[in-house]
């Protein structure tokens, strides 16, 4: 039942926040998104383990969209707030904080596959981000080199967010022992 209930509520507020973004109303897309972030904390068997690995999503978005935004190789519809100024927005980082709980629960299988991970980021993240593109107009993706940029970090992110969790839950283990 987590499986489902992360993954359908991932992918709502996915939605909320591309939808709300484009058209500049973020307050309920952004609320939306705590409240998951926050009922994924607090039902979780390991909240200690999920947070960290939900800064370091966070600290991946703020380095990947950061660079993305500053650049211009992604223009945002909703670019502010944004941290750092001129950096990622905070709609955009809202769902790094979201995606980070798909990766203990419904993306779990990802973990123990890096290559897997390598892949799904590689290719996934391009069509999300031309989702948010062209069927909202919540982001413009230059071809070049915005989608490779985007390709190329999610391609190490998601593997290197799984290692994290797997590497968190092995720790934790041996410690009980």
């Amino acid at each position: 039942m987590t499986f489902w209930i992360n993954l359908v509520g991932y992918q709502s507020v996915w939605f909320l926040l591309v939808r709300g973004a484009a058209q500049a109303h973020l307050a309920l897309p952004l609320l939306a998104g705590a409240v998951f972030v926050l009922g994924q904390l607090l039902t979780s068997q390991h909240p200690s383990r999920d947070a960290r690995l939900l800064v370091a999503a966070l600290l991946m978005g703020l380095l990947v969209d950061g660079v993305a935004a500053s650049t211009g190789w992604l223009d945002y519809a909703s670019r502010v707030p944004a941290w750092p100024p001129q950096g990622a927005p905070v709609w955009i980082l809202m769902l790094w904080a979201c995606f980070a709980t798909t990766i203990p629960r419904s993306l779990s299988v990802l973990r123990s596959r890096p290559w897997l991970a390598a892949l799904a980021g590689g290719l996934g993240a391009p069509m999300s981000y031309l989702a948010a593109a062209r069927g909202w107009g919540a982001v413009q993706v230059s071809s070049w080199p915005g989608l490779p940029w985007i390709a190329a970090c999610w391609a190490l992110a998601l593997p290197l967010l799984g290692a994290l969790s797997q590497y968190d839950a092995r720790r934790d283990e041996s410690s009980r022992t």
